[in-house]
């Protein structure tokens, strides 16, 4: 199932990701697609809001993974540095994947061959200004 919305502001776009972080459950990803700068952290830094989670969000490129503990905790990948499948199997962040928290992976078409069927898509694109449009890909049931 797919959904599109578009929103016209940054708060617009935090709010969106803030909600569905309310309706995140353990062992959900969010994969995350889009140019830079279209709002791929603000998605998840809404995200993280949503799970009550009061920490900062930044973007973690130099460090590619950043956790947030929480009662649900947040796992942060950012995988614009990662180059081939080589580097991606010394990571080993498919754990994560398959743990008992939430993950939101930026630049995720670095490992699309690796996320699982389950993973929700979101991809993000620029129309103008602040304004975005958002399309939510959802996993056949």
């Amino acid at each position: 199932m797919k959904r599109e919305i578009i929103t016209y502001s940054e708060e617009e776009t935090l709010l969106w990701a803030e909600g569905i972080g309310r309706n995140a459950k353990r062992g959900d990803i969010y994969a995350l697609y889009g140019e830079i700068g279209t709002g791929k952290t603000i998605t998840t830094k809404g995200i993280a809001r949503g799970l009550g989670i009061d920490e900062d969000i930044t973007s973690p490129s130099f460090i590619l993974l950043e956790i947030y503990n929480n009662e649900i905790p947040l796992y942060h990948f950012d995988l614009y540095r990662i180059e081939n499948d080589v580097e991606f199997d010394m990571l080993s962040f498919e754990e994560y994947w398959e743990g008992r928290g939430v993950s939101v992976i930026e630049w995720a078409e670095r490992a699309e061959n690796r996320l699982p069927y389950t993973a929700i898509k979101i991809c993000i694109e620029w129309i103008k200004h602040n304004i975005r449009r958002i399309i939510i890909e959802y996993p056949d049931d």
